[in-house]
């Protein structure tokens, strides 16, 4: 019998608790050097992760994941796509009220949380 491919004993599927996944633009949140938070010193993912009290990973109630660029490249403010809604791009000028971004994205149910 010949012996079973690596391939073969990986996982098809993987679980996540994600209802939402929000794209933030990396390139757009590093020119900024940070902008965001309670200090205006960190970027808008991070900000917006540690705002909604997400949990790492998959186990989060939502995904925020920075992507490399999505080249919009607006000045003195960051590129979001809401991911269910990838028609219209959201873009964040520095020092926006998270809340407002999380419900402007469609994490409104995350806020309602905290609340």
């Amino acid at each position: 019998m010949a012996a079973r491919c690596r391939a073969d004993r990986l996982k098809n599927r993987v679980r996540s608790n994600w209802a939402h996944v929000v794209l933030v633009c990396a390139k757009c949140s590093r020119k900024l050097d940070g902008g965001f938070g309670k200090h205006g010193k960190q970027p808008l993912g991070k900000a917006l992760r540690r705002r909604l009290a997400l949990k790492k990973g998959r186990k989060a109630a939502a995904g925020v994941i920075d992507v490399k660029c999505l080249g919009v490249c607006p000045r003195g403010a960051v590129t979001v796509v809401n991911a269910a809604a990838a028609g219209e791009w959201l873009i964040v000028p520095a020092g926006a009220d998270l809340d407002a971004v999380a419900r402007d994205v469609g994490l409104a149910a995350t806020v309602d949380q905290l609340a």
